[in-house]
């Protein structure tokens, strides 16, 4: 054995010194415990996507034109389906919560993330209520995500949920409660009616991309 100490789990990890502080849920998710660590070595696990992805370099291109014996000939052309964007790896994700009021009202997010090329998330009170399949759900008891752009949607920023998607390199909310916690780690906040909000950014992102 190594007789060190161990911290499973954690959603934050700063070293200052000779200590490490450590951030990770407790009580499925509804608080958060912060600890330190003194004595080293010391094992430490994080959350899958905790932190920013790291920049892959460029792969070398190679053009090769194809050859095909005469014995080949085209007969037609099938066209491919495109899947689901995998939510743990989406590099833009649009989140909603208990603030559509409905699951219909999840085609406004499903639209926006069209546009965006991105994939839809859903806080756990979605969820919890049958809106949105669990594969949807980030937070604690869901996905850690860390995309380049996370917009959060009638999204109140419970802990177990900032706990799931507060390492995003950039946070948008939306939330008519200028209170409400998921402001408070949004880079840019907007404080309105999402029913109101959604379709003006949608037909700004129209026109941009026409």
């Amino acid at each position: 054995t190594l007789g060190t100490s161990v911290a499973a789990d954690c959603t934050s990890i700063t070293r200052r010194e000779d200590v490490i502080e450590i951030e990770r849920p407790i009580y499925a998710g509804k608080a958060l415990m912060q600890q330190k660590i003194c004595q080293f070595p010391a094992l430490v696990s994080i959350r899958p996507n905790y932190g920013e992805r790291l920049e892959r370099e460029a792969a070398t291109v190679i053009e090769q034109a194809a050859t095909t014996g005469s014995s080949v000939r085209r007969t037609g052309f099938k066209r491919g389906t495109v899947g689901k964007i995998d939510l743990a790896e989406a590099e833009i994700i649009v989140s909603g919560g208990r603030g559509l009021k409905d699951p219909a009202n999840f085609v406004l997010l499903e639209e926006l993330a069209e546009l965006l090329q991105a994939a839809v998330g859903a806080s756990r009170a979605v969820v919890d209520a049958g809106w949105r399949p669990h594969s949807d759900q980030v937070g604690q008891t869901g996905k850690t995500v860390s995309p380049k752009l996370y917009i959060a949607v009638g999204i109140s920023g419970a802990i177990q949920h900032l706990a799931g998607m507060s390492s995003s390199r950039t946070i948008v909310a939306i939330n008519k409660d200028p209170n409400a916690p998921i402001f408070k780690v949004a880079t840019y906040g907007v404080v309105g009616d999402l029913f109101e909000v959604i379709p003006r950014l949608q037909a700004q992102l129209k026109s941009v991309l026409q």
